[in-house]
């Protein structure tokens, strides 16, 4: 699972969603709602799209200290779907993934700095087996109640990061070595 970049953007959703408590708030991300896709080069030519279908989150936003909240994304690494199944256990495979040694990815966060519209969230991404220190821009898309009675804030972001990094070796040159993460996160504030 690659979990790394909604926790990322969940901590900083749920920072910048202004204060509603004295206390801290726990937030969980809505899988139904959130989104990690991904984007690599496919041979120069054009984009090779696809996603994640299975991620969880959950994040603890101190108001009175928004530094010291914690975000936490876990992504399913075993429910990567590229719309084409022979592409899929390629891509799930020792030479990329490896979802049977490694079924998840995860981001916990670390700290975030800027207002309540945007900023850079800091974490450490965990991906096949290697961690890595990564920051990128979050930028939030809106916060209200929703029609069921719940509070809900929503937030947006992008980061490239280099497959070679993370330990995913392969013959397919530097064309195919970075990997745009697309971050769509939608949390839920829990009561």
């Amino acid at each position: 699972m690659i979990k790394i970049t909604l926790s990322g953007i969940l901590i900083a959703s749920f920072m910048l969603v202004g204060p509603t408590k004295a206390l801290a708030t726990d937030y969980k991300l809505d899988p139904a709602h959130s989104f990690i896709n991904f984007r690599i080069s496919h041979l120069g030519f054009s984009w090779l799209l696809g996603r994640f279908n299975n991620l969880s989150g959950e994040l603890n936003f101190d108001e009175a200290n928004p530094e010291a909240s914690k975000i936490i994304v876990v992504i399913d690494t075993t429910s990567l779907d590229s719309n084409h199944s022979e592409r899929n256990i390629h891509l799930k495979g020792e030479d990329y993934l490896d979802v049977d040694t490694y079924p998840e990815a995860k981001f916990v966060s670390s700290s975030y700095r800027g207002d309540e519209d945007g900023g850079v969230l800091s974490g450490k991404l965990t991906l096949h087996g290697v961690s890595k220190d990564i920051k990128f821009d979050i930028k939030k898309v809106g916060e209200g109640d929703d029609p069921w009675g719940g509070y809900r804030a929503g937030f947006e972001g992008t980061i490239v990061i280099k497959r070679t990094d993370f330990g995913m070796e392969s013959n397919l040159g530097p064309l195919a070595n970075d990997v745009y993460l697309d971050l769509f996160i939608e949390g839920v504030r829990q009561k």
